[in-house]
């Protein structure tokens, strides 16, 4: 059974990145019909929401797009920033969703921004416990362990709701700007949901993970007992 498990740990990740990989490299060979890039397309969407503010630049690497709220700027990789395919503007219009969201204050996006720090203290401390709970046979240790990573465990659950609420503003605000015609959102939500896929298995993986743990920690308490 452990063996199974741990394949599909591995497995699940694994399909979800050779899926969106396939994905983007499909659509980004099939043109927008407005001929706009995702650079374009993300000043376009802003400004119609009213976000003059928030800048758009390039930024290196392959799919490395994102939103930092920090200095209200969204990032784009090259290809996405200059490229006039459906896979680049559906990219660009996800990321300016979450500026969208952060200017209405959506609520999930405010809840994963004030875990950050707890997940991410969670995440670097928690193996340390549970592997000092478990070698030493230590139930209090790999229970603190526990607690610890369900903080890093809920900011990939929170992380969903965020992302498709995103694709979601990003279909309607792509159609709303002309960016692509009604015809084209079939090949754009295809891009958007390959990459929803990806949280979808961190989500998945890190929750069985946790369940496993809970399980080891029940039969280490029910054989002191």
């Amino acid at each position: 059974m452990y063996f199974i498990y741990l394949a599909i740990i591995i497995l699940i990740p694994i399909y979800a990145q050779m899926k969106v990989k396939s994905t983007y490299k499909k659509y980004s060979q099939v043109p927008a019909s407005s001929g706009m890039n995702g650079a374009e397309t993300a000043r376009a969407i802003l400004d119609q929401n009213g976000l003059f503010n928030v800048r758009v630049e390039e930024t290196p690497g392959m799919l490395s797009d994102h939103y930092d709220p920090r200095d209200k700027t969204v990032r784009l990789s090259t290809d996405n920033y200059h490229g006039h395919s459906v896979a680049g503007v559906a990219v660009a219009a996800h990321e300016v969703g979450h500026a969208i969201q952060d200017k209405e204050a959506y609520a999930f996006l405010r809840f994963r921004h004030a875990l950050v720090p707890v997940a991410s203290f969670g995440s670097n401390i928690s193996w340390i416990l549970i592997l000092v709970g478990m070698l030493a046979s230590i139930p209090q240790l790999l229970l603190a362990g526990i607690a610890f990573m369900a903080a890093a465990v809920l900011f990939q659950v929170i992380t969903l709701p965020v992302e498709f609420n995103a694709s979601s503003r990003a279909m309607d605000q792509l159609v709303s700007v002309g960016v692509i015609r009604n015809d084209e959102e079939r090949e754009t939500k295809k891009v958007l949901s390959a990459a929803a896929m990806t949280y979808v298995a961190a989500a998945l993986v890190a929750v069985l993970e946790l369940v496993r743990l809970l399980l080891m920690y029940t039969g280490m308490t029910r054989d002191e007992d």
